[in-house]
């Protein structure tokens, strides 16, 4: 065009930069209204797979209409956000179309004059207004994709958001390990640890205490006291502000997350079933044991009691959650999960709310043949099941308060005999 007539290609760019202005003002709103709509497209997709989840909870209390009402409050907020963001593309799209038929007007209007006045042929006009049409027709295909690039865009940056989230805690470039075997140290050691999930709130204050090989440890206190958060840290789900925790003379950040976690089975009082079926579930942390293996531990936790009298026993389908299942079904498969990975350190917490008397009678008598040689520690609220343990440690407000044995404890007079004197009914002012 600038080498055929260098006037009329100039004539031809005059538009453009109200073609530049239209696009970043389209972009502009348009992409903060797609930023908008992934939100709420979240947000409404989190909320129905909550109550989906929840549904025997909001039917029970009959929340049925009260949380449609909700459900049609986000999704009216998103139609209205999504037609806008609509009813500006209805605009861009023509506006490009307009310009490219401004500049043909100019074309027409530029060229005809220089046409009158002889320095511009019938010929030269007539192949701008081709190249006029060609220079504007990838643009108005580049239009109607625009919208689909800023909708992508905006759901692209969630996505890199989560990417680049920061990962607290990893695994060390370098372990500087030292070997167990080369000295003697207790299995697990807390020294003067602080830990807080926000701020300075502080959840343990200047815990320390240790646990030996084999040895039976139970922690218990009041809710809030830290019990589970103990679990957590040694799982590493989270990393102590202050103070420092070792497993077998190693910090446990010099531990792999895999190794470490290898470390440990762990039952908890809220367990997770998945979809599936029952062998699959028990041999959940050892994928390559055998069908005996799984049988062996089901039968030591007596879950093998209620599998066998299922239709397909092992090989029984199991829906998403367990929901088939009973509560106390679902921890029994959940020992039988832990056992059967052999831990060095087996975790209980609150693993037996759920069971009747007369199958934790069981379990608990299981569990003393499994635990020999291997360090077990266990959190529970009923004082009946931690009776036997080598020694108990009491929490409060964050702080280790009294350890001993169950009988040392009672005869101290302090919070576990008050704790204990609750449970069983006998009358006891409130721990201070």
């Amino acid at each position: 065009m600038f080498a055929i007539n260098w006037k009329l290609a100039l004539l031809t760019l005059t538009v453009v930069p109200i073609l530049l202005l239209v696009t970043f003002a389209f972009r502009k709103v348009v992409r903060d209204l797609y930023r908008k709509t992934r939100a709420q497209i979240s947000a409404l997709n989190s909320y129905l797979q909550e109550n989906i989840t929840g549904m025997r909870v909001v039917q029970l209390f009959g929340r049925e209409q009260h949380n449609f009402e909700l459900f049609q409050q986000q999704n009216i907020a998103l139609k209205e956000t999504y037609l806008k963001t609509i009813f500006f593309y209805a605009l861009f799209f023509p506006g490009v179309e307009l310009i490219s038929a401004l500049a043909v007007g100019v074309i027409v209007w530029g060229g005809g004059t220089m046409m009158v006045a002889g320095t511009v042929t019938l010929g030269t006009l007539v192949a701008f207004l081709q190249y006029v049409e060609r220079f504007y027709r990838p643009v108005r295909d580049l239009a109607e994709k625009y919208n689909i690039l800023q909708a992508a865009m905006a759901a692209s940056e969630r996505v890199f958001q989560l990417l680049d989230e920061k990962i607290e805690v990893a695994d060390r470039t370098q372990a500087d390990s030292v070997p167990a075997a080369e000295i003697s140290v207790p299995f697990i050691e807390f020294r003067n640890v602080w830990f807080a999930y926000k701020g300075e709130e502080w959840i343990l204050h200047d815990l320390s205490f240790f646990v030996h090989e084999g040895e039976s440890i139970a922690v218990v206190g009041a809710t809030g006291a830290g019990k589970t958060t103990i679990i957590s840290l040694l799982q590493r789900f989270y990393d102590v502000q202050k103070g420092e925790i070792l497993i077998r003379g190693r910090k446990i950040e010099d531990y792999s997350l895999a190794e470490l976690r290898g470390l440990l089975g762990i039952v908890l009082q809220d367990v997770f079933i998945f979809a599936g079926n029952i062998k699959d579930n028990i041999r959940y942390g050892r994928p390559d044991a055998t069908d005996e293996e799984v049988a062996q531990a089901a039968k030591l936790v007596f879950a093998n009691r209620f599998i066998d009298k299922l239709p397909s026993t092992y090989d029984e389908p199991v829906v998403e959650r367990g929901a088939t299942l009973s509560t106390g079904q679902r921890q029994l498969l959940a020992f039988a999960r832990a056992l059967l990975r052999t831990p060095d350190l087996l975790i209980l917490d609150e693993a037996t709310a759920s069971i009747d008397t007369e199958t934790e009678q069981l379990i608990q008598q299981a569990i003393g043949r499994v635990l020999e040689g291997r360090t077990s520690m266990i959190i529970a609220h009923r004082l009946s099941t931690i009776q036997r343990c080598d020694r108990i440690f009491v929490l409060h407000h964050g702080r280790l308060r009294e350890q001993g044995t169950h009988d040392q404890l009672l005869n101290l007079g302090g919070i576990y005999h008050r704790l204990y004197r609750l449970q069983f009914g006998l009358s006891d002012p409130a721990v201070a």
